[in-house]
């Protein structure tokens, strides 16, 4: 709705009546009663307003009278939040006053009670303990939104879906003006969600894309990003849109030779027809309608900086797309989209540029592993910049998501920072209104900083209709969450008095101290919070307002320790305050009076305190404090993962089972938590005699029959199955963790039948993650060996082939061509793990070298399979100090024994067998074996009677019994 409009409704008969204007008339201004009761409680207006709407409504017979007094209440209550938001988050200013329209003109004379029910009514946003910024203008604007909308009276649970929606839209942005998110409030918004979910398929199309990306965004606020994800699935199905990241040659730096692969976002409005025009600009009616305002031209956009780098080009110079694009190598990117000019793509309309932007911010990048990486992210905020989007709002989203991604690299960083300036400077410029001479409200207007950019020109910026079109789909930021941005990027910076000079300015005593702290400094952050919490004897004589304190000049005196009376009332954000305070001096009474102060609803509190009691190792406290959270805020994935590690420490297996469970729940995509959960599983007992809270043992002997019916048969690895099961979720999410993947090899050995390829892939995967630091360490020889065997005694060996490698076996079929059996599935992972992976690793490990010469043999590989005894045989003589004789070396002896035992006996048995093929095929594998074993045997007692073992040892003996067999053999 436009600015004057706006303006008329709530000057309306319904709206003057609901904000008790045709009473004040009527009232004398000798009566002050009214206003009093105001002043003391801000309850007073919002329970009065409340009463009217109810009365009003009353005071209709008819049902069509009714439904008309709802609809323009509804119409009230939207353009009240509208106007509110113009004036908070898009521009432009509000030519008119909000006090003078929604207060009594008697109370709006009096400034102190302005400011002090604008004061009430911003404190009473607060939810469970968090509080929104005090210094929000037009506040009753919202405040009249939210008491109408949330009216059950009027709008309750079965009311139509538009009303719903309304509801939904308020209390979401009521999500957004607290510190954090709330429990309460999450619980209503999804609650109307729920109950709204029929609502899309009575919808039209254009609509219902409106919808799921609103509800796209609500989710990302809340950190749901895979159903973020899903939504914007849907919303795009329903627009039509075509886009694919995807990459393309070109240039990206000034002295770039040879083009290369650019990742680049390639999308396409479907053409569409409403209202009987057909747009296959990509504009839609929707933004035609915005660029009938007079005070629109679509040649302006917000003020995009260049990059001014000495290397990086502006963009990206793609080059020419061919005439016929080939797309053998893009089979997956549809005709449409591979034909377009990377350089000149088509507008898009809106609604599809608002779906690459919320892909863009719907993606957390806490890792490489988890969605897209900044990199891949980009080209979503370019795509949107690069067709100049044609609504206003789009365009400034666009370039605060581009800023908010190139703020991670030393070449784009500059522009970065200056971007979001400019967006700050923008939003400052046209939410600020000018003061006049009504505007008696007490409002910090000469707080408001100087700007880098002229004021635009109403001719050269969007009216207030164009920007407010998509909000709720946007959610852009509030004028003091991007400038807090701003100051949170001077701090990565080092522009430490910058972000101060910011934080100071609005306020924001908490960043302050924060800020303090980040750089060293927890002397002064502790005075910073203290002086809001705190006061002395000394400030309560001296100041008649001790609440109110200043910021901490450098050249402040004041004690710490001083601080030690509470204010009263403590400021609406104390819970908040009371926790940095507990963090900066490691106190858990800090906590313990945030908990209080917000009446037990404050959740932080008691995160803050359950990690604090951790640290300190009282589990006990930790595990309480962690279940006193997720009373309040049960779907805080943090928590439910805090506690389940809290009750692993505790051995509780089955309570970090649920913990961990109640994790993966809310997230899906976390790997720790479904690594926890196995570890908590493995534990559980799976041997109890209780099945489904039956205990066998009081059963009696004339009930063992019906028992044995009855009681279902448990299965003794179903925990073990289920660890499993976790452990392989955990892998597939976290590839790079060593650990999960040893937990994962340990679990599927316990499983009966093991699972043979699930191990050699985690077999597999460990090697790849731990060979260059551990070599031969790295593989599991037990697990290893276990798999030859199998091998081994399962699968058949070659059947007498004449061509044998690579575990391939060749047989001559009668009409003498050759047919090959190629080893599949397990037999051939095995094969490729040892001869491949481990083979290359082994060094000093004689078991490695064993169990290659077992699958040798196995495979009919007489030559290697020699080889293997050989090398182990040679691996166990490089042992140190075997030949000393003394006790401490007597194990060592006993294996370079058994290793001397192992050589001869192999080149007994294979000596003379023939060669495999491609090595001398038909000669024996060792012509002069009994040569090579009798000089091994006496290298060996040569070695071992010099270094001190006497004649008639055990070992000695062994030796010489066989070097009497060989050569009584010849």
């Amino acid at each position: 709705m436009g600015e004057p409009n706006s303006s008329q409704l709530l000057h309306s008969p319904t709206a003057r009546a609901l904000l008790g204007h045709d009473n004040n008339n009527n009232e004398n201004s000798s009566s002050s009663s009214h206003l009093e009761s105001l002043h003391i409680s801000s309850h007073g207006w919002m329970n009065q307003i409340g009463l009217r709407a109810q009365a009003l409504r009353d005071s209709k017979e008819e049902l069509s009278g009714k439904e008309d007094l709802l609809e323009e209440l509804h119409r009230i209550a939207t353009t009240s939040l509208d106007s509110f938001l113009q004036s908070n988050v898009t521009g432009p200013p509000l030519t008119w006053n909000s006090a003078d329209v929604l207060f009594p003109k008697h109370f709006c004379k009096n400034v102190e009670q302005l400011r002090n029910i604008r004061g009430d009514l911003i404190e009473n946003l607060s939810v469970d303990g968090e509080a929104v910024y005090k210094l929000i203008p037009n506040i009753e604007l919202f405040c009249l939104a939210k008491c109408l909308l949330n009216n059950a009276a009027l709008f309750g649970p079965r009311s139509t879906a538009r009303y719903s929606w309304a509801r939904v839209t308020v209390n979401f942005w009521h999500q957004k003006l607290l510190s954090e998110n709330a429990a309460s409030l999450q619980e209503s918004i999804y609650r109307d969600l729920d109950t709204l979910e029929h609502d899309f398929n009575s919808q039209d199309r254009n609509e219902k894309a409106q919808r799921l990306i609103q509800r796209a965004t609500i989710h990302t606020q809340h950190g749901f990003d895979q159903k973020a994800r899903e939504d914007l699935a849907r919303a795009t199905t329903e627009t039509g849109l075509e886009f694919k990241l995807t990459g393309r040659l070109g240039k990206r730096t000034k002295y770039q030779e040879k083009d290369l692969s650019q990742l680049v976002v390639l999308a396409k409005s479907a053409d569409s027809v409403e209202n009987g025009t057909v747009t296959e600009s990509g504009v839609g009616p929707t933004s035609t309608a915005a660029h009938s305002d007079p005070l629109y031209n679509a040649t302006f956009k917000p003020q995009d900086l260049d990059l001014n780098d000495d290397t990086l080009l502006n963009s990206i110079a793609f080059s020419k797309p061919l005439s016929e694009p080939s797309l053998s190598s893009e089979a997956d990117i549809s005709p449409a989209l591979a034909a377009l000019d990377p350089s000149n793509q088509p507008v898009l309309q809106p609604l599809d540029s608002i779906i690459l932007l919320a892909y863009a911010s719907s993606i957390t990048n806490t890792s490489p592993s988890d969605g897209l990486t900044r990199e891949e992210t980009l080209p979503y905020a370019l795509r949107v910049l690069q067709d100049g989007s044609s609504n206003w709002q789009i365009y400034t989203q666009a370039l605060l998501v581009r800023s908010r991604i190139e703020g991670y690299k030393s070449r784009t960083i500059e522009r970065s920072v200056l971007q979001l300036q400019a967006l700050v400077d923008q939003v400052i410029v046209e939410t600020t209104s000018a003061k006049t001479d009504d505007q008696s409200d007490g409002e910090t207007q000469d707080a408001a900083p100087s700007t880098f950019f002229p004021k635009p020109k109403p001719s050269e910026s969007a009216s207030a209709t164009e920007r407010l079109r998509y909000l709720p789909q946007l959610a852009s930021p509030t004028r003091w969450e991007i400038e807090a941005e701003l100051a949170s990027r001077w701090v990565s910076l080092g522009g430490l008095r910058t972000a101060l000079e910011i934080y100071e300015r609005l306020q924001m005593w908490a960043e302050v101290a924060l800020c303090w702290a980040a750089n060293d400094r927890e002397d002064k952050a502790r005075k910073i919070i203290r002086r809001q919490l705190y006061t002395s004897a000394a400030t309560i004589t001296n100041s008649p307002n001790p609440s109110s304190n200043p910021a901490i000049d450098d050249d402040d005196d004041t004690n710490t320790e001083d601080l030690t009376i509470e204010l009263a009332p403590l400021p609406a954000d104390a819970p908040r305050l009371f926790c940095i305070l507990g963090d900066l001096e490691k106190s858990p009474s800090a906590y313990h009076r945030a908990w209080e102060v917000s009446s037990q609803r404050y959740a932080r509190a008691q995160r803050s305190l359950g990690k604090h009691h951790f640290t300190h190792g009282d589990l006990l406290s930790a595990d309480e404090a962690y279940a006193k959270a997720l009373k309040v805020n049960a779907l805080n994935h943090s928590t439910w993962f805090s506690l389940g590690c809290v009750r692993l420490q505790l051995k509780n297996w089955p309570g970090a089972v649920d913990a961990f469970a109640r994790a993966i729940q809310l997230e899906d995509q976390d790997a720790e938590s479904w690594s926890n959960m196995a570890a908590a599983l493995i534990q559980l007992d799976s041997d109890a005699s209780s099945v489904n809270g039956v205990d066998e043992s009081e059963n009696g002997d004339d009930d063992e029959d019906v028992t044995a019916v009855n009681t279902p048969k448990r299965d003794p690895q179903k925990h073990v199955r289920e660890a499993f099961t976790a452990l392989k979720r955990a892998a597939a999410l976290k590839r790079d963790s060593h650990r999960i993947w040893q937990n994962l090899l340990n679990v599927a050995v316990k499983l009966s039948p093991p699972p043979y390829t699930d191990i050699i892939v985690a077999q597999t995967r460990l090697i790849e993650l731990r060979a260059k630091s551990e070599g031969e360490n790295s593989v599991d020889v037990e697990v290893v060996e276990g798999l030859v065997a199998h091998l081994v005694a399962t699968y058949p060996p070659p059947a007498a082939p004449s061509e044998v490698f690579d575990g391939i076996a060749e047989e001559k079929e009668e009409g003498g061509e050759a047919r090959t059996r190629k080893p599949a599935g397990f037999e051939r992972m095995l094969i490729d793990l040892v001869q491949n992976r481990i083979t290359p690793l082994i060094t000093t490990s004689r078991r490695l070298w064993l169990l290659t010469a077992k699958l040798s043999l196995h495979l009919q590989k007489p030559s290697a399979a020699l080889q293997a005894y050989e090398k182990a045989w040679r691996v166990t003589l490089n042992w140190p100090g075997w030949e000393s004789g003394t006790q401490e070396s007597e194990c060592l002896w006993r294996d370079v024994v058994d290793a001397t035992g192992e050589l001869v006996d192999a080149y007994e048995s294979l000596g003379e067998r023939s060669r495999e093929a491609g090595m001398s095929d038909g000669e024996p594998v060792a012509k002069d074996w009994r040569f090579k074993a009798r000089s091994a045997v006496r290298g060996v007692l040569g070695r071992a009677k010099e270094g001190g073992w006497e004649a008639g040892d055990e070992g000695i003996q062994r030796l010489q019994d066989r070097l009497g067999e060989l050569k009584a053999a010849e």
